[in-house]
C-alpha cells in the first residue's frame, strides 16, 4: 500500500522567523485522522531565518532526531552539550526523564531541517544527546543508514526498533527499497522530484509505504529520507 502525502495539503506555519511544514498534527494542525505513523510521532520540515531559532523548552519520552538540509542548525542542552552540524550531518537526542534544550540557525543563511520525533520503546529512559557528520558521498546513489535501534549497526542508535536511511539520487538513475511484511516506511522527498512505482512525488512531497517492495526513478536529482519500522497494528 503506498499513500501520497501532497506538500499542498500538509498543515503548516508561518511566524516571520519560522516557516514549516507538518507531515503530522502540530501545534495549530490538528488532524484526528493524522497524527502518527507507527511509532513515527512528527515530522516538520522548517526553514528558521538566521539569528533565531527555538529557545530553550523541555522534552520528555520522545526519541528527537534533527537533519539538516541547509544551513547550520545549533543545539544546546541542560545536559552541557552545544554543538553545531551542518547540510546531511544528523543531531540526535533521547528525552527519557526529561531534558531542555534548544535549537538556533547562528549561520548568515537560512536553516532548513527536518524536525523528527519517534516514540521510545519505553518511558523514562536517561537523557542522551549525540550526533554524527556523515560524508555526503556515503549517500550519493546508496542508502545511506544513519540509524538503527540499540540492536541495529547504524552509526546512530536509538531507542526504538527503526531504520532512518539518507540518499542522493542522480538525475534518470534508479534505486530499490525494500518494505518487509510486517514493517512499513515513511518517505520524504526532501529536494527534487521522483516515480515511485509509478507515482510521482515533488519537492517536499512524503509518502506512506506498507508491506510493499518500492523503485525508485529520479526525474531530477532527489534527496531522500525513509523511516522503516514495525508495521502499526
Amino acid at each position: 500500500m503506498l499513500r501520497v502525502i501532497d506538500s499542498g495539503n500538509m498543515g503548516s506555519s508561518n511566524l516571520g522567523w519560522l516557516r514549516s511544514k507538518f507531515h503530522f498534527s502540530f501545534a495549530e494542525y490538528y488532524n484526528p485522522h493524522n497524527i502518527k505513523f507507527g511509532v513515527l510521532r512528527v515530522i516538520n520540515d522548517d526553514l528558521v531565518e538566521s539569528n533565531t531559532g527555538f529557545d530553550t523548552h523541555p522534552h520528555r519520552n520522545m526519541e528527537i532526531i534533527s537533519y539538516v538540509v541547509n544551513g547550520e542548525l545549533t543545539h544546546g542542552d541542560s545536559m552541557g552539550n552545544k554543538n553545531t552540524i551542518t547540510r546531511g550531518h544528523v543531531q540526535y537526542m533521547s528525552a527519557g526523564t526529561g531534558v531542555y534544550h534548544s535549537e538556533h540557525n547562528l549561520g548568515k543563511d537560512e536553516l532548513r531541517f527536518l524536525q523528527i520525533w519517534i516514540f521510545p520503546d519505553k518511558e523514562d529512559y536517561k537523557p542522551n544527546y549525540g550526533d554524527y557528520r556523515f560524508d555526503w558521498s556515503d549517500r550519493q546513489n546508496k542508502w545511506l543508514h544513519m540509524v538503527s535501534s540499540k540492536n541495529g549497526n547504524a552509526p546512530i542508535k536509538i531507542n526504538q526498533d527503526i531504520n532512518v536511511y539518507s540518499l542522493e539520487l542522480d538525475k534518470g538513475k534508479e534505486i530499490n527499497f525494500q518494505v518487509n511484511e510486517g514493517r512499513q516506511a515513511y518517505l520524504v522527498q526532501i529536494e527534487g522530484g521522483a516515480i515511485i512505482n509509478d507515482i510521482e512525488l515533488n519537492n517536499r512531497d512524503g509518502m506512506e509505504i506498507v508491506e510493499e517492495d518500492i523503485l525508485i526513478k529520479a526525474k531530477k536529482t532527489s534527496h531522500i529520507l525513509i523511516l522503516e519500522m514495525k508495521k502499526e497494528n
